[in-house]
């Protein structure tokens, strides 16, 4: 009898960012292989969409706020179980209109975007690893970029936060050891087509584009392939990495 490989049957899985780009192809795979899955968003329509769509949970909250966080993941555990796998997916690029040096750049540009990418993460972390802990099995799955190993132009708050992401990975990783069968990874995609681009001025999409060997921007699809191995159980024995999947752009 053939084995289902990356079956995530029985799985509760959160995608936050879900209503749209890489989080709504997340959210379709997840769902696709099996797993009930919580589609959380800042807009409830988008949330609602993508939840009506994969007979999933629509999870409608701000990811920076603590109360959101503790009403909506006790939703999802009311609605479908505890949480199983975890993706944190939500990010911004800028803020709209700000891809400036960083000399040019204001408080409010860093507490914006490292607020969402970074205090966000953390957040969401913290509200699912005591139960993950508790019952010794759970996938952490951190959505990182190129621009957290390179660094790109008029992209500090941005490039910055995406480094914290894969830092944070790393040690995380290290942090649940010996605490079961809990896994940490990260994922640094180059340029994948979808609206967070429109926060992006077209000098700086065509700066990264010629970065990329392959020679195109990436598809939400590719990206959703990769995260749903390092979400099922057979990814069990990596943890703490960052899977480049930029169009040969890293090579490392």
């Amino acid at each position: 009898m053939s084995k289902n490989y990356f079956c995530m049957a029985g799985k509760v899985a959160v995608v936050t960012g879900g209503g749209q780009g890489i989080g709504e192809a997340i959210c379709k795979r997840l769902a696709g292989a099996g797993a009930k899955v919580g589609v959380f968003d800042m807009n409830a329509e988008s949330a609602t969409r993508v939840a009506k769509e994969i007979d999933g949970v629509a999870l409608v909250g701000d990811l920076t706020k603590e109360a959101d966080l503790a009403r909506v993941f006790g939703e999802i555990v009311s609605k479908a179980g505890p949480v199983d796998v975890l993706v944190n997916n939500a990010g911004v690029a800028s803020r709209k209109g700000r891809d400036v040096p960083i000399w040019e750049s204001v408080r409010e540009d860093w507490e914006f975007v490292l607020g969402i990418n970074v205090t966000g993460l953390v957040l969401c972390c913290k509200a699912v690893l005591p139960g993950m802990i508790e019952r010794k099995y759970g996938h952490i799955v951190n959505i990182a970029s190129i621009a957290g190993k390179e660094g790109n132009p008029k992209m500090g708050p941005y490039s910055a936060s995406k480094a914290a992401v894969i830092a944070l990975t790393k040690s995380l990783s290290k942090e649940l050891v010996g605490k079961g069968d809990i896994c940490v990874n990260s994922v640094a995609p180059a340029v994948i087509q979808t609206p967070i681009l429109d926060q992006l001025d077209q000098a700086t999409i065509n700066m990264m584009l010629s970065k990329i060997p392959l020679g195109r921007t990436g598809k939400p699809d590719e990206v959703a392939a990769l995260v749903h191995f390092l979400s099922s159980a057979d990814c069990s024995f990596t943890t703490g990495f960052c899977f480049d999947i930029s169009g040969g752009r890293a090579t490392y």
